[in-house]
């Protein structure tokens, strides 16, 4: 099993925490980050009060976690996905449908704290690493 790996659940394991550090040891080789989760993660990065040793650790991440670009088989996910919530009447924030349509077309599990924010698509395993 591979999981795709949400924001909040890199940087708990950036911080330090001690259950989502532990299962990235536990898997690692097969971790992954989408595109969407690296550019939120440098806006993170990036601003001026975040300690430069939370870059480093991205770095170090990224010699172990691919990352997976938002592709046409992705987008094509995302608007069938999308369409589909829409019409039932479920709106999904872009970033977060991005994340699951990623992990839809490579047949990963998402991993992240937020899993209310997947909970909705259909097909979709989710996993929180945070938790006990």
């Amino acid at each position: 099993m591979s999981f795709l790996i949400d924001t909040d659940t890199v940087s708990a394991h950036l911080r330090g925490h001690a259950h989502a550090t532990s299962r990235f040891a536990q898997y690692s080789g097969r971790l992954y980050l989408s595109t969407v989760t690296l550019a939120e993660l440098k806006t993170w990065l990036y601003r001026s009060n975040t300690p430069i040793k939370y870059r480093t650790g991205l770095q170090a991440l990224l010699r172990d976690a691919r990352v997976l670009p938002v592709d046409d088989a992705v987008a094509d996910q995302f608007g069938v996905v999308g369409a589909g919530l829409l019409d039932q009447g479920i709106t999904v924030a872009t970033p977060d449908l991005l994340i699951a349509a990623t992990a839809l077309v490579h047949g990963f599990t998402v991993v992240t704290h937020n899993v209310s924010d997947f909970s909705s698509v259909p097909g979709l395993a989710v996993l929180d690493w945070l938790q006990p």
